[in-house]
């Protein structure tokens, strides 16, 4: 074969080469960010099948509500002001129970608490069985919250909140939820009862036609952080289709010009009560280009993003989660 020939084949063969290994080397950087979010849902989706558990038995409760109430009893719960009085420490078996002021009728309530008190055993075995569970509970249309375990209610809870003007409650009613199946709420909220920024997975109970309750199971964000995130070599950030970031690597925060932690860790800011997830929105970043990506990413379902500014990233990647509305990304600093 001429010189120049081989020499142009070399060239051709050189190229496609470089290109199919270019390909496999995008392939293998969405691969990975998929098996981070398939591990996540993974995991996720075994409590879908234990809160459907939970509905079953609490159904059963309610359908046997007259033979049950023969041998129910309150000895294990003392209440003191509508608060149960056990605390953290005293019986592990026990749930925290608190009957709130706006419930219809106190003596129908601890009716109630009687007949639903077989929840806590179920609870418990799924709170231990998990260990990023960080609790289980019910909220009932009566305006009564059992949470197992058991939390100093008292401290962190006023009696006057209406239970039903919260999201872990009201997205599990009709208008929200008609085929009154569990949900994964996709935004993370504050825990009333003290646990920080936590992720919930609710499913509703009837007692025939009417709402009787909404089950719940939540995780909170730190342990995410912890599992999927600070085990992965990545700058990673988990955000909803809204653009709020649930989740992130304390770098990748920074890199997307949101304030600086400094000391700090993403996982320490969204334990305190004061801070407000909208802070933290891809939409609100000081870097237009952030909010291009976000733009591409979130409402054209674009996969990549090149960065072009010299303080911002070197680009980003985008994969989209099946079990909750969120997307997971990765974002690539420049010199890494």
């Amino acid at each position: 074969m001429p010189l120049r020939k081989l020499f142009f084949f070399l060239s051709i063969l050189f190229f496609f080469s470089c290109g199919e290994s270019t390909k496999q080397q995008e392939k293998a950087d969405f691969s990975t960010l998929e098996g981070i979010v398939g591990n996540l849902e993974s995991e996720l989706s075994l409590l879908n099948k234990e809160i459907v558990s939970l509905k079953t038995h609490h159904e059963f409760l309610l359908e046997n509500r007259d033979s049950i109430l023969q041998f129910a009893s309150l000895d294990a719960y003392k209440f003191v002001d509508g608060y149960s009085a056990n605390m953290p420490g005293d019986n592990p078996a026990l749930s925290s129970i608190v009957i709130f002021d706006k419930t219809p009728d106190y003596s129908e309530a601890l009716t109630e608490v009687k007949l639903t008190n077989s929840l806590d055993s179920m609870f418990g075995k799924i709170q231990n069985k998990y260990d990023f569970v960080a609790q289980v509970y019910s909220n009932s249309t009566s305006q009564i919250s059992r949470v197992y375990p058991a939390f100093d209610a008292k401290s962190l809870i006023t009696k006057d909140i209406d239970l039903t003007s919260y999201n872990f409650f009201y997205e599990g009613n009709l208008a929200n939820n008609p085929s009154k199946s569990f949900v994964w709420i996709p935004d993370a909220y504050v825990d009333p009862a003290g646990r920080g920024w936590i992720l919930s997975l609710i499913q509703p109970v009837y007692d025939g036609e009417k709402l009787f309750s909404v089950l719940g199971i939540d995780i909170t964000v730190d342990q995410i952080i912890d599992r999927y995130l600070d085990s992965a070599d990545e700058n990673l950030i988990i955000v909803t289709k809204d653009g709020d970031i649930v989740a992130a690597s304390s770098l990748a925060i920074e890199a997307l010009s949101f304030p600086p932690l400094r000391n700090h860790v993403y996982k320490e800011i969204v334990l305190e009560d004061n801070f407000r997830i909208s802070d933290y929105n891809l939409f609100n970043s000081k870097n237009s280009e952030v909010r291009l990506m976000a733009d591409y990413f979130l409402m054209k379902n674009q996969s990549e993003f090149s960065f072009t500014k010299e303080y911002s990233p070197e680009s980003a990647r985008m994969v989209n989660f099946n079990l909750i509305d969120w997307v997971l990304i990765e974002v690539n600093l420049k010199g890494r």
